[in-house]
């Protein structure tokens, strides 16, 4: 059964009514049954008590009857022996009451007189062989039934009304938090997303509901938060080389320059260029993976050549700061992953190294496998990081030291994307810092 309505309230009245109407019916049925029988057998328990005075009172031959009813109008019954009616007292005469009652097997019943009465008969053989008929009238009985039922009846349809202006007043007070909630909500907005609603009682359902919606709340503005900071911070880094660019060309074009000074305004260009290029592709791809329409091609794939390779391209970098790249790999390490992103994500970390190891330092690659799970280390020797930045060094354009130029430092992309490429392949990406002593990033994947 469905029931709709034009608000909660009124929906919420209307079954705690129908509920209740429910109820009161069953209860007031059962009221009026139990009564009912309760007055019926304790008539059937006076009419016992009638027939055992009557049927002691006679004997094997009776002779003179009326001595059983000696005032004439006080008791009702009828004794009959075979099919001959032996004795009827005056007021069962009076009543009106028959004479031969229809065969039945039920002790007692209700039997109407010649006046439409009803009378509650009992009948049975006495120990003599009478057959002997007790009557009482139910009168009383069904007086008392009949005034139940007024009663019940008048009392149900107030009892309804009460309650149901009960329940909307009750309803109204259950629902007051939803309305502050609503009223709260509707004036959050992008401007003021630190507002939370109103909590009245955070362990009930209502207010463990507005807790939802305030975690909500914050998580929205977390996000809204980051997405200023990585709008102004991609605008910040996209203006840096696009100055470079305008200032380069500006100078060419200002200038009488030789052919090498053009060459080399021409090469400064095509840095930036390159620069501006793969900020952009940065920005793109991570773009596509919070959208999720950046499609992996996870296959099984062989761990150990992917790091190979990935390291044989980051060595000259190496190289050209005297720094030691070492690895030690684990051969033909299989695993269900994409090749081009995890091997981007490798790529980005050893540069991340590289970048932050000094001249003449150490980076060590370790790849081994360990109770069901693919663990790939990289190593530096540089000065570490310190615990207040290794909760955002996976931010993006998060930079630990500010001033460190872009040349050098990056546009803090890198890490960023490579804890995506890890987690798009089912793994989760570590930090270990021992500062000043180096750090290790650590890479856990499933088999």
């Amino acid at each position: 059964m469905k029931i709709h309505g034009s608000g909660v309230r009124r929906r919420l009245t209307l079954w705690y009514t129908l509920a209740l109407a429910l109820i009161v019916l069953v209860f007031s049925l059962s009221v009026y049954v139990f009564v009912k029988s309760r007055l019926f057998r304790q008539l059937d328990q006076q009419l016992d008590m009638e027939f055992s005075t009557i049927a002691g009172e006679l004997t094997e031959d009776p002779v003179d009857t009326r001595e059983l009813d000696p005032d004439g109008f006080t008791r009702l019954f009828l004794l009959v022996r075979g099919n001959k009616v032996l004795f009827r007292s005056e007021a069962y005469q009076k009543a009106g009451l028959p004479e031969i009652l229809p065969e039945s097997n039920e002790k007692y019943r209700t039997v109407l007189s010649v006046s439409g009465k009803r009378y509650r008969s009992a009948t049975a053989t006495t120990p003599n062989g009478f057959l002997l008929t007790v009557a009482l009238g139910e009168e009383g009985v069904r007086t008392t039934i009949k005034t139940l039922f007024m009663i019940l009846a008048l009392a149900l349809p107030i009892a309804l009304a009460l309650a149901a202006l009960g329940g909307y007043v009750m309803a109204g007070r259950l629902l007051k938090p939803v309305a502050a909630m609503a009223e709260k909500a509707d004036k959050i907005g992008a401007e003021n997303l630190s507002e939370r609603l109103p909590v009245e009682n955070p362990e009930d359902e209502f207010g463990k509901l507005a807790g939802v919606f305030n975690r909500t709340l914050a998580r929205l503005q977390d996000a809204f938060e980051r997405l200023q900071r990585f709008t102004a911070d991609a605008s910040h880094e996209l203006r840096t080389p696009l100055t470079a660019l305008q200032s380069v060309g500006e100078v060419a074009l200002q200038e009488n320059l030789d052919v090498e000074a053009y060459r080399d305004c021409i090469g400064s260009m095509l840095e930036e260029t390159a620069r501006l290029t793969r900020l952009v592709e940065s920005l793109l791809l991570l773009t596509r993976a919070d959208s999720g329409r950046l499609l992996l091609n996870r296959k099984g794939q062989n761990v150990t050549a992917i790091v190979e390779k990935a390291v044989d391209d980051m060595r000259v970098m190496a190289e050209e700061k005297n720094q030691n790249l070492s690895t030690d790999l684990t051969r033909d390490v299989q695993a269900n992953i994409d090749e081009d992103t995890l091997r981007r994500a490798v790529v980005n970390i050893l540069d991340n190294a590289i970048k932050f190891t000094p001249q003449g330092g150490a980076v060590a690659v370790r790849l081994k496998e360990t109770k069901g799970r693919i663990v790939l280390e990289v190593e530096d020797s540089g000065s570490g990081i310190s615990p207040e930045h290794r909760e955002k060094i996976f931010d993006r354009f998060y930079r630990v030291d500010q001033g460190r130029s872009r040349d050098a430092g990056g546009a803090g992309l890198g890490l960023a994307i490579a804890k995506w490429a890890v987690e798009a392949n089912g793994g989760r990406l570590e930090l270990e810092s021992r500062e000043p002593h180096g750090s290790t990033f650590r890479i856990v994947l499933m088999k």
